[in-house]
């Protein structure tokens, strides 16, 4: 098929097609007499994973790792290794982002909670006091 068609199948642009070919992610394809490039069909289930790939977070080096040329020969110990190494670092992600959202919603309570006779500089520091980042005693 050619890259227009795999554009339709695929959902990726042209563009995007031809910078993984070129980074090796898409096997070399053949080219007909008028310089077409011709993708074999296995190369839609190539591309849909790849992207999905990205979409959880995977660069293209280690895409490229791990995908073989052929979509039957997998690298059964890497594959599994690298996946198990992304979940690690999605569980490491979503507990600093869990830590960050922590200390939003404290600076947030902080700020809302403000004495009415107290006036913005003075309600700063008592912010930065409890946050513990002001600390003159």
């Amino acid at each position: 098929m050619k890259i227009g068609e795999l554009a339709r199948r695929s959902g990726l642009s042209a563009a995007t097609i031809r910078f993984y070919e070129s980074k090796g992610l898409i096997t070399a394809v053949s080219r007909k007499s008028n310089g077409y490039r011709e993708y074999p069909l296995e190369a839609v289930a190539v591309l849909n994973i790849i992207a999905n790939a990205q979409q959880t977070g995977f660069t293209l080096d280690e895409i490229r790792q791990v995908m073989p040329g052929n979509l039957s020969h997998w690298k059964h110990e890497e594959l599994v290794g690298m996946l198990k190494k992304k979940v690690a670092d999605i569980e490491a992600m979503e507990l600093k982002l869990a830590q960050g959202k922590s200390q939003l919603q404290n600076m947030i309570h902080l700020i809302e909670s403000k004495p009415e006779d107290m006036d913005c500089d003075d309600n700063a520091d008592r912010i930065l006091r409890n946050m513990g980042i002001l600390n003159f005693d």
